[in-house]
C-alpha cells in the first residue's frame, strides 16, 4: 500500500491523505494533487541517461523516458523524492541536483519537482527496477534533442525540461556541470 500526502493548488499540504491505486490517480479529488520528484541525470561527461519503460506501465508503455522519478511518500519532501526514486528505478545515488521546474498536470493531479542530477558514476553500473524500465542507454546532448523529437519522448516531461533544451540549442551550457 502507498499513501500520498494531497496538496492544494498553491503547493501546501492539506492534511489530507491518498491511497494510491493502480491507475487510478484520475481520481483524486478536484483541486487536490500528489506530489511528483522527476529526475533528469546528467553525466559529467556531457551524456544524459535514457531509460526504456517496462512494455506493462499502463502510462507510456515501452517509451523512451528521459528522466527517473515517481510520486512522494507520505511526509517526504520533493528533493528526498526525486533522490529516492532515482536511485530506486536507476541505482544512481546523487546528491548534486538542481530544481529546473515546478508545474502541476490538472489531468494526472500532480505537482511536479523537476530535477537535473549531475553525476560521476560509473555508466556501466546503471541497476534498473526491473518493473518500471527494461533498457537504458547514454546519449550526448545531440542525442537528447533527438530523443526530444521523437514520437516516442514523453511530451509533457519533454516540456518540464524545456529550459534544458533550449539550453542546448542555443549552444549554452548555462546549466553548467556541476
Amino acid at each position: 500500500m502507498e499513501l500520498w500526502d494531497l496538496y492544494d493548488r498553491e503547493g501546501n499540504r492539506t492534511g489530507e491523505i491518498w491511497e494510491r491505486r493502480h491507475g487510478k490517480n484520475n481520481l483524486i479529488p478536484e483541486g487536490r494533487y500528489h506530489l511528483v520528484g522527476d529526475v533528469l541525470v546528467k553525466h559529467k561527461d556531457g551524456s544524459f541517461l535514457l531509460t526504456q519503460r517496462h512494455p506493462d506501465k499502463d502510462v507510456y508503455p515501452a517509451y523512451w523516458d528521459a528522466s527517473a522519478g515517481g510520486s512522494a511518500q507520505l511526509g517526504e519532501e520533493p528533493l528526498e523524492c526525486a533522490k529516492r526514486e532515482l536511485f530506486e528505478e536507476t541505482g544512481i545515488k546523487a546528491d548534486n541536483l538542481e530544481l529546473i521546474d515546478i508545474s502541476f498536470r490538472d489531468k494526472s493531479h500532480s505537482y511536479i519537482y523537476s530535477y537535473i542530477a549531475y553525476v560521476d558514476c560509473d555508466k556501466e553500473s546503471v541497476v534498473l527496477q526491473e518493473e518500471e524500465a527494461v533498457d537504458y542507454r547514454w546519449v550526448d546532448a545531440e542525442g537528447l534533442l533527438k530523443y526530444a523529437e521523437s514520437d516516442l519522448a514523453i511530451i509533457t516531461k519533454v516540456q518540464r525540461y524545456q529550459k534544458v533544451y533550449d539550453s542546448i540549442r542555443n549552444g549554452q551550457n548555462e546549466l553548467g556541470d556541476k
